[in-house]
């Protein structure tokens, strides 16, 4: 953005229409619409001596929220308050994945997201990745059916160089004098994030800085456009890239990485996101003066429940929210958890009974899916389940694919998703393993530098064989990602039956479900060796290793720590203490045996480095090596039976009886609170 040296920047607008705001996480406050109420006219009137005033609305990844009669039917009051507050020009546009996905996806694929679009009235919108999950054939469908533009500018033929139909590279939008230029864009992750193969499509995904850079010139200079936005689908970094190296931008509006993220500057382009789901509006005000943004303020204006529905909007969604969808499937007996957060960091109840229906459905050995298949982002409390509900959390029209993977190509899927801490994306979010899984059992190391990052991996109880072949249910769309084995997996069968649809009806067969988080997935941090415990099933016993060591002071806790089978049985410790740099733990050593004489179990504490805190996580693993040899019990005059099934009498020699001394590995680890910090 080109900004004249020679006029200050705007002062703050009256009341809470805040100055220029620091970028913020996820969750940090911003203006509420009890704030902006008073706000008249006389918000732009203090800028007209310095120019014209330009009022900027925008929202992004509705998603979810436009079939639920909540939070989008304010979104629509909050913006017509807005519009009618300021007598400037007021453009309004949308940052993609406004049509999918949503609970009446399975059913009216993007109809009722359109029906409210031109109820709020764009000026255009982009196409987000999700906006492509019915194809390209219906991107023109739904534009024609829309009253405003959409905009791609870097998806375009292979051949042809055109844009995909129904869309345009970019629109100019004039009012009151001031003329608009907007381009559409996404990035890379685009091809990722759909379902759609962009190759066979014969569709070519251009640089978006380069297309970006091209446009907003020409713009500038063929259509003396006075103010040019970009509609970037590609999330707030690449955003801040983006306004670094292409010329001739004025604004960036986000979506994608569905972050709170008020107005701010980067080398002179606003950008903005105004998270998803229609929690927040955002406003920009631009001062333009000879074709130059001159100057700018803005916030971001929360959609709280003291904001009036807008009465057209909810009657859309509730005409559309058929009966179909108020239909109760069962009971839960716990709350299901659908939040980004919770799906992508660890194992969830809800997740181990999505992947537990796909296998109840295909008879698979193993099911697994994507976190960021699950939606919402909500979580429902104990009480019915009904369809909307299970649409809501899985939304897009994927259905069920088994597939026949190795051991080592199974192992391989998992150690894909992994996110480490100390990638750009691990900084942001905090370590990953992004799945959900049922039938297989695995830890997980989210650092870099690690040899193996997945380990102990079990399948139905039975360790992993590297050779061996399962067969593995997953969505579809995962069954279609690049690079990994299940593209080219031999598939056994394709059941066309939504993946919803599957969670509904295994809900419905069961009737009342109680899933439980059951350490499918064990994150590890740190190793070190217990050596060897003797187990004779009397009284106590305890295992011993150094204390995690950490660049800075460690702490253990010292109540977090149990044994686990691999069966996924599970044993307290009785406690735990650490002196001298040691830690002990103490288990019942009849408890502890009895996992051991299973086959191999894992132990598992956690700690806390004293540094600044990672994101999501609060707590680091502690994984302790112990080998367990099995001393012979004396019951009733008589030794453990022989393999021949008679009894040993009493005092034999214990190596007379097979089995006994054979060392069983104890691995450990932990499980301890989770905060919450992504969405």
């Amino acid at each position: 953005m080109r900004t004249a040296t020679s006029v200050l920047v705007v002062c703050a607008l009256v009341l809470s229409a805040a100055a220029p705001a620091a970028a913020v996480t996820d969750g940090a406050s911003a203006a509420t619409a009890g704030d902006v109420a008073a706000a008249t006219a006389a918000d732009t009137n203090a800028t007209q001596t310095a120019g014209t005033t330009v009022t900027i609305l925008s929202y992004n990844d509705v998603q979810t929220a436009m079939a639920q009669n909540g939070s989008m039917p304010r979104l629509a009051t909050l913006i017509e308050q807005r519009r009618a507050a300021h007598d400037n020009p007021t453009f309004l546009f949308g940052a993609g994945d406004e049509v999918s996905p949503h609970s009446m996806s399975p059913l009216t694929q993007w109809r009722t997201p359109i029906d409210v679009l031109n109820e709020i009235n764009p000026d255009a919108e982009v196409i987000g990745n999700h906006d492509l999950d019915y194809g390209f054939d219906s991107v023109k469908n739904f534009s024609a059916a829309s009253e405003f533009s959409w905009l791609l500018a870097n998806v375009v033929d292979s051949e042809t160089g055109e844009t995909v139909p129904g869309t345009k590279p970019y629109t100019v939008v004039e009012k009151g004098g001031v003329k608009v230029g907007v381009v559409g864009l996404a990035d890379r992750k685009i091809k990722s994030k759909t379902a759609v193969d962009f190759a066979k499509q014969g569709y070519e995904l251009k640089d978006y800085q380069k297309v970006g850079s091209k446009y907003a010139t020409m713009l500038k200079e063929e259509k003396n456009v006075d103010v040019v936005v970009t509609l970037g689908h590609f999330g707030v970094p690449v955003a801040k890239q983006f306004a670094k190296n292409t010329e001739n931008v004025d604004v960036v509006l986000v979506g994608d990485d569905e972050i709170t993220y008020p107005p701010q500057a980067t080398d002179g382009v606003v950008i903005s996101e105004a998270k998803a789901r229609a929690a927040f509006l955002g406003e920009l005000n631009l001062t333009v003066q000879n074709g130059e943004v001159t100057a700018w303020n803005g916030r971001l204006i929360e959609t709280t429940r003291n904001v009036t529905k807008d009465a057209n909007v909810s009657r859309i969604i509730t005409d559309a929210r058929s009966e179909q969808l108020s239909k109760v499937a069962g009971k839960t007996t716990v709350t299901l958890d659908s939040r980004f957060a919770s799906n992508y960091h660890d194992e969830t109840a809800l997740g181990n009974m999505i992947t537990d229906a796909f296998r109840w459905k295909t008879g698979a050995d193993v099911a697994i899916t994507n976190a960021g298949g699950i939606r919402s982002n909500e979580q429902y409390a104990p009480g019915n389940v009904t369809a909307g509900e299970v649409y809501n959390m899985l939304p897009f029209n994927n259905h069920l694919v088994t597939v026949e993977l190795t051991g080592a190509q199974l192992e391989s899927v998992l150690q894909s998703q992994i996110v480490e801490l100390e990638s750009d994306e691990g900084q942001q979010y905090g370590a990953e393993p992004k799945l959900q899984v049922s039938g297989v059992t695995y830890e997980w190391v989210g650092h870099e530098n690690v040899t193996d990052q997945i380990r102990s991996v079990y399948v139905n109880g039975e360790k992993l064989d590297p050779e061996a072949t399962y067969t593995v249910t997953v969505n579809s769309y995962m069954a279609g990602w690049d690079g990994s084995p299940l593209a080219n997996a031999t598939r056994t069968s394709v059941d066309w039956t939504m993946y919803g649809e599957v969670v509904y009806n295994y809900v419905a067969a069961k009737g009342m479900v109680s899933p439980e988080d059951t350490n499918r997935i064990r994150r590890v941090d740190f190793e070190t060796d217990a050596g060897t415990v003797e187990l004779d099933g009397e009284g106590s016993v305890t295992v011993s290793f150094p204390e995690p060591t950490a660049e800075n002071r460690t702490v253990v806790n010292t109540n977090s720590f149990y044994a686990l089978s691999a069966g996924n049985e599970r044993v307290n410790a009785t406690s735990a203490d650490v002196e001298n740099g040691t830690v002990t733990v103490a288990f019942d050593d009849a408890a502890l045996r009895s996992l051991a004489e299973g086959g191999d179990v894992e132990l598992y504490g956690s700690y806390v480095v004293d540094q600044p805190p990672r994101p999501y996580f609060s707590n680091y693993v502690v994984n302790a090596e112990l080998s367990a040899q099995l001393i012979p019990t004396d019951v009733g005059g008589t030794t453990d039976s022989a393999d021949d099934g008679t009894d040993a009498p009493s005092g034999e020699s214990a190596s007379a009886t097979p089995g006994f001394g054979v060392g069983v590995a104890l691995v450990a680890v932990l499980g301890a609170t989770l905060l919450a910090l992504r969405e």
